[in-house]
């Protein structure tokens, strides 16, 4: 069957067309970070996943009923029903967005010193992991080494690796295990069942908590009963609610497989961290009924987490992905595989090998993307993952450079995937030509977000000076 988005267009947007001497000033004062450009300076925008996805005529008809009194709201109890429908979860807070889920309760839950384990922390969850003196650690599956194989689950934990850690002699410091689904920071893999299941078994064994990021659950779901054995007759959303049953509640941003422009949610089984938790939303985000969100927002999400597992929905949405993935690799460009849902993840370092990592060859190619045709994008490679000195140098590269092009929800069609696989061809064809980047300045935290860097220019043979 032909590749067909399972919705009409009702409303549309404008979108800038530049020529290659305009992006080349945006980007130069850009500070060359693609974080800081302009909205009217990009074409097609693949920065982020989160909170750019498209409403539909239902939430935007729940918006316009939503109720906004500031303390027990409707809107806020048809949100409450909502997740609680999905989750099972008996104690909800919602908040305005996922690093805020991630501050309350790591702030109601650990103490200096501990650990947190994970299959692969994002950006800012291990920022705030580490603000509180914490440490988080990365806990891959020995199969996300291997970035080209078709094994259906590189995003599990390490479960060997758990379960030495939990017995071993750093037991006692571990203070939460989190498990991200699907694992964005590992290439937008997809954890199993069965490894949620271990996991989850290991930590009711050690007495540690367990608790779901999930904000992208659905498409979770979804790669399960695609590639898992014994899930094949499931609907998503029974699979989402048979993962979230196995844990001790969830933190989630709603910007993603809530469809919601802002918005996030904290649910919980233990009522003790419930109540610690709720404190210091109440102090720091709002009443426990719209935890800095307007009425109108919980309504909208309220809606799009039903609407979220529709089956046609999310086989488009994969399948999108897996063209896109397809014409890039038609090009001459690798990426992950299996190819997830929310993103492609482009190999750099195999498409630029005249650049080292001190170049970062995927801040490269992500640039150059953006010079050819006004696609914004990012990578996680040694700008983002590597690990700098003070003065901003290189250290430690990635394992990986990589490049992210996350796509929004019920944005883009396929004509406009296969503009940006055209980009991609477009550079692919000269990779040479691409400079390598230097750090001018660089933040200590999320230095991604934050540095300005400069082109080096190739020298006569081709490879970065």
């Amino acid at each position: 069957m032909p590749l067909i988005e399972p919705y009409r267009i009702k409303v549309v947007e404008p979108i800038p067309i530049t020529t290659r001497p305009e992006r080349q000033r945006a980007l130069a004062d850009a500070g060359y970070n693609l974080f800081n450009l302009r909205a009217e300076e990009v074409t097609i925008d693949l920065l982020s996943d989160s909170g750019t996805g498209a409403l539909s005529a239902a939430q935007q008809a729940a918006a316009v009923s939503a109720d906004e009194t500031y303390a027990g709201a409707r809107s806020f109890y048809r949100f409450r029903e909502a997740v609680a429908d999905l989750t099972g979860y008996p104690r909800i807070l919602p908040v305005h967005q996922g690093r805020a889920a991630e501050r309350i309760l790591f702030t109601s839950l650990l103490e200096p010193g501990q650990l947190v384990l994970n299959n692969t922390h994002f950006d800012t969850t291990r920022a705030n992991v580490e603000l509180l003196g914490c440490e988080a650690r990365d806990l891959p599956c020995p199969e996300a080494a291997d970035l080209d194989s078709s094994e259906p689950f590189k995003g599990n934990i390490n479960v060997a690796a758990l379960a030495k850690t939990l017995a071993g002699p750093e037991g006692n410091r571990v203070g939460l295990v989190l498990m991200t689904i699907t694992n964005n920071g590992g290439g937008g893999q997809p954890v199993s069942m069965a490894n949620l299941t271990e996991t989850s078994e290991l930590c009711q064994r050690y007495g540690v908590p367990f608790i779901l990021d999930a904000a992208r659950f659905a498409e979770n779901a979804w790669l399960v009963t695609q590639r898992e054995p014994g899930y094949r007759h499931r609907t998503p959303r029974e699979v989402a609610r048979l993962a979230f049953a196995l844990a001790d509640g969830c933190m989630a941003s709603l910007k993603k497989d809530g469809i919601g422009h802002i918005g996030a949610v904290l649910a919980l089984r233990n009522e003790a961290l419930a109540n610690r938790c709720e404190m210091l939303l109440i102090a720091t985000e709002g009443f426990r009924t719209y935890g800095g969100l307007a009425g109108r927002d919980l309504d909208m999400l309220a809606i799009g987490l039903r609407e979220i597992t529709e089956p046609e929905y999310l086989a488009a949405r994969a399948a999108g992905t897996a063209h896109l993935a397809d014409l890039a690799a038609a090009a001459g460009v690798d990426s992950v595989r299996p190819t997830g849902i929310h993103a492609l993840y482009l190999n750099a370092g195999r498409l630029l090998t005249h650049l080292p990592p001190h170049r970062y060859p995927g801040h490269a190619l992500a640039c150059e993307l953006f010079l050819a045709g006004g696609i914004r994008c990012v990578e996680l490679g040694s700008l983002y993952l590597g690990k700098q000195d003070e003065h901003g140098t290189l250290i430690t590269p990635a394992p990986y450079e990589l490049v992210r092009l996350a796509i929004p929800r019920r944005v883009y069609t396929q004509s406009h995937l296969e503009y940006v696989a055209e980009v991609i061809a477009e550079v692919a064809s000269n990779p040479t030509r691409v400079p390598g980047y230097q750090m001018v300045e660089a933040s200590p935290l999320l230095r991604h977000f934050n540095s300005r860097l400069e082109p080096v220019p190739a020298s006569p043979t081709g490879q970065a000076r």
